[in-house]
């Protein structure tokens, strides 16, 4: 049966822009919300103040810790997901958490489990990144949870998304070298994702679904940067480059603390990452168009106010 709107839900991975949204819905929905994290502090500020929010130092890495954290709660959402590292980091968070968390939850008997994915996720995909979010999706679906399963395309909202990172780029950058220029995203609203969330707790025709959340626009890297500098007033000549440039650049970008481009990044960019269907339609809405919020994220003065104004229209 559903999960009750008061249910306690267990959010690992929560403290990113997706995790916020996400843990914001579901207080707002009544539920109260446990979100562990490596360092309580760095969230003080936008989720400690959140009414019916546990916000707890933790490694969830620690099979003992998940033991402990996981029978309390209704359901488990996990939304840990790393763009940058090693093969063995990428399996760690990807395949090894997800199986320690489904470990816990078997063990607990706790069985609805919320597992976020990405649109390219695939075991035989050219990145690391790729591959691990596709074997952990395996396992997920082997398992004997009541599941399900989001995997969205690129993602879009405040905080660090790829709408800031662009702005940035181009702000520095007189013209812009760029690798997977032709490759296809279709863009989709951390709003729609996180609604996406709460309403497969409320819905269990939703369990057993993979669920491809994306936007109603299909664009090409270089169409998506060449929008974000005419949005932001920055626009800047933009061009693709061949594979072995490309390599180059995310080669010595991946020096950077936080690089915008690795080599496992530019493997991802050799497949597109759409959903010709579109919005699942079970969900019941249709996606916002980037259109419709990028022109306020990017704008200056009271933006922020009238962002939250678009999220609460949003949201009801």
């Amino acid at each position: 049966m559903p999960i009750a709107r008061t249910a306690p839900i267990l959010v690992i991975g929560g403290t990113g822009f997706i995790g916020q949204s996400l843990v914001e819905r579901l207080v707002s929905r009544g539920h109260t919300v446990t979100l562990p994290c490596r360092d309580r502090e760095k969230v003080r500020q936008n989720l400690i103040p959140l009414p019916g929010v546990t916000v707890l130092s933790a490694d969830v890495h620690d099979p003992h810790v998940l033991a402990e954290l996981v029978p309390s709660h209704a359901a488990v959402i996990n939304l840990v997901g790393i763009l940058h590292g090693s093969p063995a980091a990428f399996r760690r968070a990807h395949v090894e958490l997800s199986d320690k968390i489904m470990a816990a939850m078997q063990q607990a008997g706790v069985r609805r489990y919320l597992h976020m994915s990405a649109l390219g996720a695939n075991p035989q995909g050219p990145s690391q990144y790729q591959q691990s979010k596709g074997e952990a999706e395996a396992h997920v679906r082997a398992s004997k949870l009541a599941w399900t399963i989001f995997r969205p395309s690129l993602v879009f909202g405040p905080g660090t998304c790829f709408l800031s990172m662009f702005a940035d780029l181009l702000k520095l950058a007189p013209l812009v070298p760029l690798a997977g220029a032709q490759t296809r995203m279709q863009p989709v609203w951390v709003e729609d994702v996180s609604r996406a969330f709460v309403r497969a707790l409320e819905d269990d025709d939703l369990i057993q679904q993979s669920l491809n959340l994306v936007g109603p626009t299909v664009y090409s890297m270089q169409e998506l940067v060449r929008y974000v500098g005419r949005t932001a007033g920055t626009p800047r000549p933009v061009f693709g480059i061949p594979d072995w440039a490309g390599q180059l650049q995310a080669a010595l970008l991946s020096v950077l603390p936080n690089p915008p481009l690795t080599r496992d990044n530019l493997a991802s960019l050799k497949v597109d990452n759409i959903d010709p269907a579109g919005f699942p339609a079970q969900l019941g809405w249709q996606p916002t168009a980037l259109e419709a919020i990028a022109p306020v994220m990017l704008a200056r003065g009271r933006a922020r106010d009238r962002y939250l104004a678009l999220r609460q229209q949003h949201r009801h």
